[in-house]
């Protein structure tokens, strides 16, 4: 596997993959690599002759009062990961590389971007569009992939690609959970004990509004009801948000159709850690 810090380095590597005829796939990460981003290394190898795996903490995607400071980082650890996973190339640029100094441009995706997530981290969207173009740009790739998690950052990532002509196709894989349903992710690593124990309650509120859809329930404003009653039977958990919305335009939706498929999501912080799960529930 073949380490690459510079993007002039990167770009090059790319350019010659391409002249090769080889099919390049990209999974755009930040670092402290778990079983999640592992899976997205290997579906990318499913679609790929060669996948290149980035490892950046972008710190444009956080606002000041946010965790960027302590944000986990182990990069000896991610590599040895990334390839075990089959990585042929990690691209881990510093700030300074992908930021140079005098930087003012940036990709906004709108509409969608102002809701749920966009809603409690309003710049959020701006520095995930940026990065993930700027990442585009420098690897070219024909296919990157993203996990079903992170469903906003997705629908975003996927109108941006239709918007800009990006030309490569978006792989959203599913998410990776924990024996007890707890979707993985980096920010894990924050929760005490307690909390940890505690943070279930997102999945088996997913799974309690998924049995409620197929049993015939149409009435979201209902379906969320039943889910905030069960959150919040395991204080302290504070909500910032439970939606049923379009996968798509992520529109609100107060009743369901049948036949058709809705994302179910939410925010909720316990023990001061803000966790995000959701899932795409077909109505049947």
């Amino acid at each position: 596997m073949k380490l690459i810090t510079g993007i002039p380095e990167m770009q090059r590597e790319a350019d010659a993959l391409r002249r090769e005829g080889r099919r390049i796939g990209v999974v755009p990460t930040m670092g402290y690599l778990h079983e999640g981003h592992l899976s997205l290394i290997r579906i990318a190898a499913r679609h790929a002759d060669v996948v290149i795996a980035t490892v950046f903490v972008n710190p444009t995607q956080f606002a000041p009062e946010e965790d960027f400071s302590k944000y986990p980082r182990d990069p000896e650890r991610d590599l040895s990961l990334a390839e075990s996973a089959g990585a042929a190339i990690v691209f881990m640029p510093e700030i300074g590389e992908m930021y140079p100094a005098g930087y003012v441009t940036y990709v906004e995706v709108e509409t969608i971007t102002k809701v749920l997530e966009g809603k409690f981290r309003p710049a959020h969207f701006r520095g995930v569009a940026t990065v993930v173009a700027k990442l585009f740009n420098i690897i070219k790739p024909h296919i990157a992939v993203f996990g079903q998690k992170d469903a906003q950052q997705a629908a975003v990532v996927k109108q941006m690609v239709r918007d800009l002509n990006f030309g490569l196709e978006i792989i959203v894989a599913p998410t990776v959970r924990e024996t007890d349903g707890l979707a993985m992710s980096s920010r894990n690593v924050y929760l005490s004990a307690d909390g940890r124990a505690r943070s279930t309650v997102l999945h088996r509120s997913l799974r309690l509004a998924e049995g409620l859809i197929v049993h015939g329930e149409r009435a979201c404003p209902v379906i969320v009801s039943e889910m905030r009653k069960l959150i919040e039977s395991r204080p302290p958990a504070a909500i910032d948000y439970i939606s049923i919305a379009d996968p798509v335009t992520l529109e609100e939706l107060s009743s369901l159709k049948a036949g058709k498929d809705v994302l179910v999501s939410m925010a909720v912080r316990i023990g001061g850690v803000r966790l995000i799960d959701n899932a795409v529930v077909r109505v049947p």
